[in-house]
């Protein structure tokens, strides 16, 4: 290993080093980080689970309103004002919680656990854009999908992300009948392979594994019957609308038997595959790319591989076999920083200071509002006292410069950059490979970030000791020489935030 453990594990395995927080100085430290992490709770969606449960259903019934009403009103601007209101709170609150998601990873200790959140909300990915109800449905599924289940036995988290409405919604699955079953028959619908094919090609076995178009079809049959209670816009299993009689993926029949088809159908399906040697070889190539390299070591998938059969798909046993790799700790820098880990790393380089620190603070302060200058108070559950709205004169410049700042800086990068919260481009997720993210626009992206985060957050910092505490051992001699003759402050910190190290782990 060329670095010291912690500058490896902070950098490789989390999301950097912040001021006054140190870094993991061993592999059951960083592993430790699953179970508090776990322990945590989220700081999206706003208001916690159960009232986003309620403003989901809120929004189903605005909707369900606004269509009536188009059976009656003839006012075409009076309807679609109502619409527009209806949209504009649904986003207001998506980019709220984009904004907490943020600022969950730049402000939380345990790293490792927030760059795992990550990979898997990825893995089984949905998008916000799907639909104006999945604005508030996404940000959900991670937290109570995603999150609790990544340090757990793989079986429960793909029970759990393929069995929520955010992935029945994104994949269609709500729409696919059995063209069999009585419902299909009656509404003259039929299949929609979406789900199925996903599942088998991203989610668990991975493309060109061996499995037939048969058993994605198959695949497909068997999980008709799961599909959204749009009442309660939940999940639920109608057997009325399930493909009847047995059905056979990869030489395992599910179904027939001459019982009414059930949940218990899909579920030994999932429970089948998650166990599958194909799927282990499959996730382990992908963990070990997304940590370590573009072209992982063969022996470091092997074991992990081999880990994940031993233990029936335990992801810690397999995070552990990863870690316990020689492979894990040498060629530091193989792999590009993505958008999100780089302006997450960038935020918590700069946030010094107690509690949420100066980076904290101010996102906290400043992350809501209009252009017209309307800002909301500070974030629930972040420090920093309320900022009274003044819309007159100086004050309200001020303030909607400050809002401004803060989504140039958050969401607007990420978007600007190519990877903006929760809106993947395909089910696929975002991409991994080096020359995805290290090219010359993006690179002028993060220049001019770095740029603006220096000046907003940095003036006090001394460029040569920003260098030590955000890089460490990491640091490049040429690095070292450049920043060291830097004009400034400013150009001094935003040469390191632009350094080839800091867009590299």
């Amino acid at each position: 290993m060329s670095l010291s453990f912690p500058t490896m594990a902070a950098i490789r395995f989390g999301y950097g080093f912040r001021p006054g927080e140190a870094p993991p100085d061993s592999k059951d430290e960083l592993i430790g980080q699953l179970r508090k992490g776990a322990a945590a709770t989220p700081d999206f969606p706003l208001g916690g689970p159960d009232m986003r449960h309620q403003a989901i259903l809120s929004l189903q019934a605005q909707l369900q309103q606004i269509r009536q009403d188009a059976k009656t009103v003839t006012d075409d601007t009076t309807q679609r004002e109502m619409r527009k209101g209806v949209q504009r709170q649904a986003q207001q609150q998506f980019q709220h919680d984009a904004n907490l998601r943020l600022m969950q990873a730049v402000l939380s200790p345990y790293g490792f656990y927030e760059r795992l959140a990550t990979f898997w909300t990825d893995h089984f990915s949905t998008s916000a854009n799907k639909s104006l109800p999945m604005r508030l449905i996404v940000p959900l599924y991670e937290a109570e999908a995603i999150r609790p289940f990544i340090s757990g036995k793989f079986g429960d988290l793909l029970r759990s992300a393929t069995a929520h409405p955010a992935m029945l919604i994104y994949l269609d699955q709500a729409d696919s009948l059995g063209p069999d079953s009585a419902g299909g028959i009656k509404r003259n619908k039929g299949l929609n392979e979406n789900l199925g094919r996903e599942l088998l090609e991203l989610h668990t076995l991975g493309a060109g594994s061996g499995y037939t178009q048969a058993d994605v079809t198959a695949a497909a049959m068997v999980l008709t019957g799961l599909t959204i209670d749009r009442k309660e816009m939940d999940i639920a299993f109608r057997p009325s609308i399930s493909e009847p009689g047995a059905h056979e993926v990869l030489g395992v029949s599910y179904g027939g038997r001459g019982r009414r088809r059930s949940r218990d159908d899909y579920l030994d399906m999932l429970d089948d595959l998650a166990l599958h040697p194909k799927t282990a070889a499959h996730i382990s190539r992908k963990l070990a790319v997304h940590f370590i390299a573009d072209q992982p070591d063969e022996g470091m998938v092997s074991d992990m591989a081999e880990a994940w059969k031993k233990t029936d798909g335990d992801l810690t046993a397999v995070y552990t076999a990863m870690l316990d790799h020689p492979a894990a700790w040498r060629d530091e820098g193989a792999k590009a920083r993505q958008p999100f880990d780089y302006v997450v790393t960038g935020l918590r380089a700069l946030n010094a200071g107690p509690v949420n620190g100066v980076v904290g603070s101010f996102l906290a302060a400043n992350q809501q509002g209009t252009d017209e200058g309307d800002m909301a108070a500070n974030t629930p559950g972040m420090a920093g006292s309320p900022v009274p709205t003044d819309p007159a004169g100086e004050a309200r410049e001020k303030r909607l410069k400050a809002f401004r700042t803060a989504r140039a800086l958050g969401q607007g990068a990420l978007r600007r950059m190519g990877q903006p919260t929760w809106l993947p481009p395909s089910p696929a997720g975002f991409e991994e490979g080096f020359s995805a993210w290290i090219t010359g626009s993006q690179l002028a992206e993060r220049l001019a970030w770095a740029r603006r985060a220096a000046a907003q957050f940095g003036r006090d910092e001394d460029p040569r000791e920003f260098l030590k505490s955000t890089l460490a051992d990491a640091a490049r001699d040429e690095t070292i020489r450049v920043v060291s003759q830097a004009p400034n402050k400013i150009s001094g910190l935003t040469l390191v935030l632009a350094s080839p190290e800091f867009n590299r782990r």
